[in-house]
């Protein structure tokens, strides 16, 4: 400012002595140097007083494509995320330019402006259709739309009526139903919202408060149909409904109903009701509740588990099922049930179950059962204290490829199963197993590693065995004369193969009938362990023609913990036994040749046949094998009874690997194997299709060996097996084991051939077993109308445990145990049938012969639809060798629509039961059922 004065000063004084013209060019420069100094003082005025703000290339684009509509009453602000990415920009941008210090941090201020919107104004465009036609009334402000598929949508809002009128003052839609000139509905005035749908007689909803209101409504919550006569929309998730009669009947006139004044619905979560009451066939019943609350949430959720009364002859009355599930995260959820009885006992049962997906998923279970069978006043009450384990376990192949692991557990008390009621499949299963694995293959590596546990226990003679732990090491056949990149036909020794299999185990025993104590030292005492050593050698040679000739050495190598040690004691004629620890080792060895080929043979018959062909396959075999005699060393000949009878006996008799046999052989093995079918014609079928390949025999095949070098019983055994499925209607095995050698009085073998009396004999037959099945049923084969159609009835659930595998087969325990009430009328018959017979020789306790033991057993199951709706069936055993039924029940269904009935009667055995019960078959009212059950148990 000093400048421009003394500038100015010094213009007015020159300006004295000028003449007028110049004084005229002196005042036109005067004017112009005013502006410019005036200009530059704005622009002086500009830098002092306004902030210096930055331009950035990035944010060009994205300012002019932004969304030049902002929302009302708002500014844009930047997000921490836009102040990071600025600092960096700035800290890039002060590296090349060093007027911009590295650590100053400049935020540009954006612009913004903002719109007013009026207060009744949508937040989003309306789309409106009318199938017949518009009309626009402009002073009132009101649309009218008609057709049976008029529809207005706002949002997620969707509205259809053959009828609708839209208010734009007060911004609200009325739609209306449409009849026919008989009173019959036509079209329904239908919403949707999210995934909220209703069907009303007339709707009113306001766009801008999202709330509504409706008469005559129906909507569906996951499994309730509801109808409303008023209904109430607070919000997108919440409904008032006034006179609300709810079902799980989807019948436009339910056979079934719950009626309540007040309903409050909050969508998929639950319901809350006033007093109410249900309704059968439009007849109120007089029983009234004063509140109800129902969930509707889809998927897990904690909750108590009803109860359900019955009646044992042995335990008293019961409170049975009381519990409560817990869904703890997403991976685990816990299930507490327990039953309490009268007479003082109670049982309790705790399950966890875990699942991660595309891991692995099991579940466990700890049952406890501390029964009093009998009052406390009866001289012979009985009170049990028994338990039972269950655990299973599947791992994903996907999750960790080489790596497997699995569990499958079932152990417990030797007497849990007998004392669960109302299950006769457990009251008679007397063995129990277990299997715990884990494998491991290594990824480009020719070897494996398996590690196993398992356990099996007779629960009649109340002995457990254990197996643990169970190694196996196995290395895959090496060829050890083969190049590592071979070119070429390779040479016959380089098809040389050598492998290796190692396995080592452990094995102990005990008795649940005594205490702990005692178990822990018979587990101590009765363990012992073992391992066994293979190695093959193979040679692969090429096929000869039809014959295929391949040779094979096995070397094998047993370790054991002990001896076994007998020896006739003449004083109490008897033999005595005794252990010897320490470390032993026998080896066997075996050299083998064979010959396989195939003949086949076909017989034709004429054209219009119906019967085309049949085809015989026959698969005969022979070979030679050589062993030397490396064990006689561990037999011992001892006297075994008081008339004299000796007999050879091996020291490792019983050990975890047995035995090798003694003496040397080489042995001619021979065997045939065969396979008959047969091609049928369909003379109303001339399409591919027409002929039908049926087999008639699967296999039937005999084998046995000849040792050369035996002095005695140089013949061996027959090994006889069938298998046949005839007519893809009755399944046959067969299998049965004849010696050519006939025996004494006392069962012995002797030196003398069967057929030197019996020429046609095939030989003595020792052991032999028989089992046959066939199931019939009736309906239309084509329609595939059989269980499979059923997925509860498809669902598979462990044996074992009795427990579903995971949540979506919640009911199947209840199905096995209750099948009237899950039956498939539209079979209208079926019968399964299945039979078998097992016989053997058993050597007596005293060694003084061999008695033989016969098993003969039937099992059979069946239902018929007397009616369309009724169902009757039964299911049952029978020993026919003890000529004891084992188990039968019988079931009766009634088919109701949305209810079902089933009586489920065990009226003969040592466990009978029946049980009545009628309840809804929705999931969501399954605890409201009536229920009638009584047991009774005979000692």
């Amino acid at each position: 400012m000093t400048n421009y004065n003394f500038f100015h000063n010094n213009l007015e004084h020159h300006s004295l002595f000028l003449p007028p013209t110049a004084m005229n060019n002196v005042n036109k420069g005067k004017a112009k140097y005013i502006f410019l100094c005036l200009a530059g003082l704005l622009l002086l005025m500009l830098t002092q007083f306004s902030r210096a703000e930055l331009f950035f290339e990035g944010y060009f684009h994205n300012t002019l494509t932004a969304d030049t509509i902002p929302k009302p009453n708002r500014r844009q602000s930047l997000t921490p995320t836009d102040i990071n990415a600025i600092k960096k920009i700035v800290k890039e941008d002060s590296i090349k330019n060093s007027k911009i210090k590295p650590d100053t941090v400049i935020i540009p201020r954006i612009d913004s402006f903002s719109v007013k919107y009026s207060k009744d104004s949508l937040n989003a465009p309306i789309e409106y259709h009318a199938d017949d036609s518009m009309i626009l009334d402009v002073p009132t402000k009101k649309l009218f739309l008609y057709g049976k598929e008029s529809k207005v949508n706002s949002e997620d809002n969707e509205l259809t009526a053959p009828f609708i009128q839209y208010d734009q003052k007060t911004n609200v839609v009325t739609a209306y139903m449409l009849k026919d000139s008989l009173g019959n509905v036509l079209k329904y005035a239908k919403f949707k919202q999210g995934d909220f749908s209703s069907a009303s007689d007339t709707l009113r909803f306001d766009l801008l408060s999202k709330k509504g209101q409706t008469k005559g409504t129906y909507f569906t919550q996951n499994d309730l149909y509801v109808y409303a006569l008023k209904t109430k929309k607070k919000d997108s998730n919440t409904i008032h409904a006034n006179y609300v009669r709810f079902t799980t009947c989807n019948l436009d006139t339910p056979h079934f109903a719950f009626v309540s004044r007040r309903v409050i619905f909050i969508n998929k979560k639950v319901a809350f009701t006033g007093p109410v009451h249900p309704e059968i066939e439009g007849v109120p019943i007089p029983i009234v509740l004063p509140f109800g609350i129902y969930p509707l949430k889809q998927g897990r959720h904690s909750g108590i588990l009803a109860p359900t009364f019955s009646a044992n002859d042995q335990l008293g009355l019961s409170l049975e099922g009381l519990g409560y599930y817990k869904v703890l995260n997403d991976n685990w959820d816990i299930t507490t049930l327990g039953t309490l009885y009268s007479y003082g006992g109670w049982t309790a049962r705790i399950n966890p179950r875990y699942y991660k997906r595309y891991h692995y998923q099991g579940n466990f279970s700890l049952d406890v059962q501390h029964l009093n069978i009998g009052l406390n006043s009866d001289s012979d009450q009985v009170k049990t204290r028994t338990f039972n384990v269950t655990w299973s376990h599947t791992a994903d192949t996907k999750s960790r490829p080489g790596v497997t692991f699995s569990a499958n557990v079932n152990a417990g008390s030797s007497k849990y199963n007998q004392f669960v009621p109302n299950n006769p499949v457990r009251n008679f299963q007397n063995q129990l197993s277990s299997s715990i694995s884990y494998a491991k293959v290594w990824k480009d590596k020719p070897f494996n590693l398996s590690i196993n546990a398992n356990h099996n226990q007779n629960t009649l003679q109340q002995v457990i065995n254990l197996n643990l732990p169970d190694i196996a090491f196995n290395l895959n056949t090496q060829y050890p004369f083969r190049k590592a990149n071979p070119a070429g036909e390779l040479k016959w020794y380089e098809n040389i193969g050598v492998a290796l299999n190692t396995n080592a185990k452990s094995l102990t025993y005990f008795s649940d009938s005594v205490g702990a104590i005692d178990i822990a030292t018979q587990i101590r005492k009765n363990f012992q362990w073992g391992a066994s050593h293979n190695i093959p050698i193979t040679l692969s040679l090429p096929q000869l023609g039809a014959f295929q000739l391949s040779p094979n050495v096995n070397y094998q190598e047993r370790w054991y913990q002990r001896k076994l040690l007998r020896n006739w004691d003449p004083a109490a004629k008897k033999v005595d036994s005794i252990y010897k620890d320490g470390f032993y080792s026998s080896r066997d060895m075996s050299f083998s040749l064979s010959l396989n080929t195939r003949i086949f043979g076909m017989f034709q018959f004429g054209k219009n046949s119906k019967v085309q062909a049949i085809r015989h396959e026959i698969r005969p075999n022979i070979g030679f094998s050589y062993k030397p005699d490396l064990s006689s060393q561990f037999y011992n000949t001892i006297q075994v009874d008081t008339f004299g009878n000796r007999a050879r006996l091996s020291v490792f008799d019983g050990s975890v690997y047995g035995a090798f046999s003694e003496g040397k052989s080489g042995s001619i093995t021979f065997g045939v194997d065969n396979n008959v079918q047969m091609k049928v014609k369909n003379k109303k079928d001339t399409g591919e299709a027409a002929i039908k390949k049926i087999t008639i025999l699967d296999g039937l095949s005999i084998g046995g060996s000849y040792n050369l070098l035996a002095d005695s019983f140089a013949l061996s055994d027959f090994n006889i097996s069938a298998r046949s499925n005839l007519f893809d209607k009755v399944n046959i095995t067969a299998g049965a084991v004849l010696s050519p050698y006939q025996v004494n009085s006392l069962g012995n073998r002797v030196k003398t051939l069967v057929w030197k009396d019996k020429f046609f004999s095939l030989g003595r037959l020792v052991t032999g077993s028989v089992a046959m099945s066939t199931q019939f049923k009736g309906g239309d084969k084509k329609s595939g109308n059989d269980s499979k159609t059923n997925p509860a009835l498809q669902q598979q659930y462990n044996p074992s445990t009795g427990l579903p595998l995971d949540e979506y087969q919640q009911e199947l325990t209840y199905i096995n145990n209750n099948p009237g009430q899950f039956v498939d009328f539209k079979i209208p018959w079926t019968v399964n049938l299945s039979y078998s017979l097992t016989f053997y020789k058993q050597l007596k306790a005293d060694y003084t012969g061999f008695t033989t033991v016969f098993t003969q057993d039937a099992t059979f199951n069946g239902d018929v639809n007397l009616t369309a709706k009724w169902k009757v069936g039964t299911s049952g055993s029978f020993n026919i060798t003890r000529k004891e039924l084992g188990q039968l029940s019988v079931f009766i269904s009634r088919e109701m629509h949305c209810w079902q009935m089933a009586i489920n009667i065990s009226p003969v055995g040592t466990y009978r039961y029946f049980n009545i019960s009628i309840s809804p078959k929705s999931g969501l009212l399954r605890d409201l059922k009536i229920n009638r059950t009584r047991s009774f148990y005979e000692l």
